[in-house]
């Protein structure tokens, strides 16, 4: 009857009847060898915790600068609270230094470091009864109380906020760029390490120098060196005063800014004039047998004034050291670089 009803053959369903005590005993057999652990209190919470355990990252791990930073008006803060998240949250820092968070109210944060206001946090959830053993991590997304000082060779010196990460050519873009006179030779100084100033030289092409863009902090001073400068007097095309595009420039270079020289220039009486603490130290040098490749091209440091003395009888009014630097600084600084 069972068999016809749901359409089995009948030997098929006498099989069953027979076979079907063996395979309940077998199945009852089994669950006495692997007995099923009943859910309790105790396994559903420990379930619970494994499963919202926090696990380190790089994201959550704060970096090591920040410990020495300072919390002040106007930083933007994220706050979370490890198991309750109701009160994450961000706020951000009254021009009074006071941060206002949810159940605890307001809480003076300014001149803290970030590990101080996250023990501070914890204190008040704690006292207030609003979170037993709380613990709080908290994340700096604006810094506005900490900027970057740039100053020197750019187009806007100034102090500029730090918003997120920021990298060096992040902040030498908001000042408005470099400037025509700008060198170089970046100095950055870390708030952290005021004695150990970090020097960055840029490459001619700055698509190419990523190594230049180093990372800056909030509290960083950012100075940008003018470039050195060069001078050609005398028997030349064009008496100048050339911004050196490097750290330091050659006789052959410093003439072919200058225009070549004329006529009437008398190139082995030519001489190069470096001012020292002792004063003006002259060294004569055979111009011609340097344009003609038989002798070693010299190098010029920043403010060394190349003179070329003309064969006429102008000779006269270069006299001595002190008129040719007189000259030089009468002369116009040209933004020319070899």
């Amino acid at each position: 009857m069972w068999s016809a009803k749901f359409g089995l053959p009948g030997r098929c369903g006498s099989f069953l009847f027979l076979v079907l005590p063996f395979i309940l005993f077998g199945a009852e057999a089994i669950a006495q060898q692997n007995p099923v652990e009943p859910v309790t209190d105790s396994t559903k919470s420990a379930a619970q915790s494994n499963a919202t355990a926090p696990t380190p990252s790089a994201d959550t791990q704060a970096d090591s600068d920040s410990s020495s930073l300072r919390l002040g008006a106007g930083d933007l803060l994220e706050f979370n609270v490890y198991g309750v998240p109701e009160l994450s949250t961000k706020a951000r820092v009254g021009n009074t230094g006071d941060l206002y968070l949810p159940l605890i109210g307001y809480v003076h944060v300014a001149d803290l470091s970030l590990e101080e206001a996250q023990t501070l946090l914890e204190k008040g959830l704690s006292d207030g009864g609003f979170v037993k053993n709380p613990h709080v991590t908290m994340f700096i997304d604006e810094y506005a109380s900490q900027g970057i000082t740039v100053i020197g060779e750019v187009a806007r010196p100034g102090i500029y906020p730090v918003l997120g990460d920021r990298r060096l050519f992040d902040v030498l873009s908001a000042a408005g760029g470099l400037s025509d006179k700008a060198g170089r030779n970046i100095t950055i100084t870390h708030r952290n390490s005021p004695d150990h100033p970090k020097m960055v030289h840029l490459s001619q092409h700055l698509e190419r120098g990523t190594g230049e863009n180093v990372e800056v902090a909030p509290g960083d001073t950012i100075v940008v060196a003018r470039a050195g400068v060069v001078y050609v007097v005398g028997d030349v095309g064009r008496p100048s005063g050339f911004l050196m595009d490097s750290d330091s420039i050659t006789v052959l270079q410093a003439i072919a800014m200058a225009g070549g020289t004329t006529k009437t220039a008398k190139l082995n009486s030519s001489r190069i004039i470096r001012k020292t603490a002792q004063g003006a130290q002259e060294t004569h040098i055979q111009l011609k047998k340097i344009m003609q490749a038989k002798a070693p091209d010299l190098t010029m440091q920043a403010d060394d004034i190349l003179f070329v003395p003309s064969s006429a009888g102008k000779t006269a009014m270069y006299r001595g050291a002190e008129s040719v630097l007189q000259a030089a600084t009468a002369l116009s600084i040209v933004a020319v670089h070899p």
